[in-house]
């Protein structure tokens, strides 16, 4: 099976003794909410993959990949598979919300992601296929 490799990242944060996890309003409305997540590299492997797109995506630094959650395989919309490899990443100061330019290039060139927290599973609704492991977050 031809597949394209992708890492996604649970950014999480204890505040006030709740878990939450980091989501971002992309720009284009029909992307919605996301995670932080994107292709891994010809020779990269995906922990490192996962460190890069998080810094890329969020401008964070100083966080802790604690564990993979989840592989699998999934369909995107054109049809093609995508081997995911979903990341629980802890980080202890964060912002509460921001705005970030995105530096890794490519189509986000330009764009501006507005960062956020959640609280639980079913608090935004996120775009298909990013919330499918929340369930191992928020328990």
């Amino acid at each position: 099976m031809n597949s394209i490799k992708k890492a996604y990242g649970y950014v999480t944060r204890n505040k006030n003794g709740k878990t939450q996890v980091l989501v971002f309003q992309h720009p284009i409305p029909a992307a919605g909410v996301q995670i932080p997540k994107g292709t891994v590299k010809d020779e990269e492997d995906t922990y490192n993959a996962v460190i890069r797109e998080i810094e890329e995506e969020t401008g964070l630094r100083n966080f802790d990949v604690e564990h993979l959650i989840a592989e699998d395989y999934w369909e995107y919309d054109n049809g093609a598979i995508h081997n995911r490899f979903f990341y629980k990443i802890y980080i202890s100061d964060a912002p509460d919300e921001w705005d970030y330019e995105p530096t890794g290039g490519g189509d986000e060139e330009g764009l501006l992601f507005h960062y956020f927290w959640i609280s639980s599973k079913n608090e935004v609704e996120l775009i298909r296929g990013h919330g499918d492991y929340l369930k191992h977050i928020f328990i």
